[in-house]
């Protein structure tokens, strides 16, 4: 089902010339309500005026989450406190939170974009969503429980943790639909699997995963452990939220709502726009937010754009899933090494389990890179000879893809915290003294 046609379903010619439209009365409305924005177009030497055609949008400067918490808590608001009905914020693990608010316009926008991902990912009215997220400043659990309510789902709001309870209401709900991180997700499955339920016998037949890059190796783990359909979904708090873009069934990116957003792929070093179909940077402008709209915003994060229509009917542009962050990159002897292509290898890996954390340490004037990974049996940690062919099937493997030396070690199954939030994946341990 395609929840909006007419948007989603537009000509190419038909995108752009909304997306001019909406483009032009936007960073005319920043450059008159948000003090920060007036400076930084004044300070590059750009006006609203010059804007008069999409390309245009590249004379004006970047805006980075330095930015928005340098506007802490409201300094970006384009509207009066007043009139904004909900505020959402970051984690703020490292410093204050950026907070983002909603009026009632931008909360029923973002509630359709939503239900557009759900029904890409071949929700409907007669499905239960079962929503793990937490409930809270972070989007992903109020966001998809609108979305998913407006789409007529069933929704079962409840939140993260106690994972015993949520196989229980699972099975007793007749839950259809899952809504949680990846990560989680197989936490999911391996306690199903402790406790003897047969996920092939529940009613699960869709996830909607999010908050986390995943890899397709993860993607085949979490569709046969759980007996389902893994659809990727993205956004985050500065642009909207959940529903800037989602699978459809077909899994050949992610579809953008582009009549919310336009999206932009730079060079990460140089900044300069790279053409459709070249992997850069993602860079978002708001198209038609009311409370707190974003120009040009630096994502950190690794795609590239995909414009050609899709089998599913829907011609709008497609984001090719996340493959890293460039804030995630990390430099080993010279060489970038991304987790999600350390992810991409162990996926492939027999007798290891999907589970696993990094750990960059630093050895006189060199970084060396150690890669824990759990096994599916602890039984083997006794088997010395078939542990290390184990082992270094995984470092040659690992060294193929990745060109350097990495240290493998293998751990007791369940060692690594589980959490129904995002994984934590990389322990960077350079700076330590």
């Amino acid at each position: 089902m395609i929840w909006r046609p007419e948007i989603e379903c537009s000509t190419r010619k038909q995108i752009e010339e909304l997306q001019l439209e909406r483009l032009k009365t936007t960073v005319r409305r920043v450059y008159d309500k948000i003090p920060a924005y007036k400076e930084k177009f004044d300070q590059a030497g750009v006006k609203p005026s010059e804007l008069r055609s999409l390309r245009d949008i590249a004379k004006f400067p970047f805006s980075t989450k330095a930015d928005l918490r340098d506007s802490y808590p409201f300094g970006l608001f384009a509207v009066p406190k007043k009139e904004v009905v909900r505020v959402h914020a970051s984690s703020g693990t490292t410093g204050k939170p950026i907070v983002v608010g909603y009026t009632a316009y931008d909360m029923d926008a973002w509630t359709d974009c939503v239900a557009r991902v759900a029904a890409a990912a071949g929700v409907t009215k007669y499905d239960t969503a079962q929503i793990c997220f937490s409930y809270g400043l972070f989007t992903g659990g109020f966001g998809l429980h609108y979305g998913l309510e407006r789409l007529g789902a069933t929704v079962i709001p409840i939140s993260g943790g106690n994972t015993e309870k949520q196989l229980m209401i699972m099975q007793d709900f007749g839950t259809t639909t899952l809504i949680s991180t990846p990560s989680y997700s197989l936490y999911i499955a391996e306690v199903a699997e402790k406790m003897g339920i047969d996920m092939e016998k529940m009613k699960l037949r869709v996830g909607l995963f999010g908050g986390e890059p995943w890899t397709d190796g993860m993607r085949k783990e979490i569709e046969s452990r759980l007996a389902i359909l893994a659809t990727d979904n993205y956004g985050f708090s500065e642009v909207m939220g959940p529903g800037v873009a989602g699978e459809c069934v077909y899994a050949t990116g992610l579809h953008i709502a582009e009549d919310q957003v336009l999206v932009e792929t730079i060079d990460p070093k140089t900044g300069e726009v790279l053409p459709p179909g070249e992997k850069g940077e993602l860079v978002f402008t708001s198209l038609n937010r009311d409370a707190c709209p974003v120009i040009r915003y630096r994502s950190k994060d690794i795609s590239r754009i995909i414009q050609e229509p899709c089998a599913c009917g829907r011609t709008s542009a497609r984001m090719e899933r996340i493959t890293g962050r460039t804030d995630d990159m990390m430099i080993i002897r010279g060489v970038n090494v991304f987790p999600s292509q350390i992810e991409e290898v162990l996926m492939g890996i027999d007798g290891i389990g999907p589970e696993y954390q990094i750990n960059v340490f630093r050895r006189g004037y060199l970084d060396d890179l150690e890669v824990m990974v759990e096994l599916r049996d602890g039984a083997l940690l006794e088997k010395f000879s078939e542990l290390e062919n184990l082992e270094r099937s995984i470092i040659n493997k690992l060294h193929n893809v990745l060109s350097i030396n990495v240290k493998v070690r293998l751990v007791e199954p369940h060692t690594f915290e589980r959490s129904p939030g995002k994984a934590k994946r990389v322990n960077d341990l350079r700076e330590i003294k």
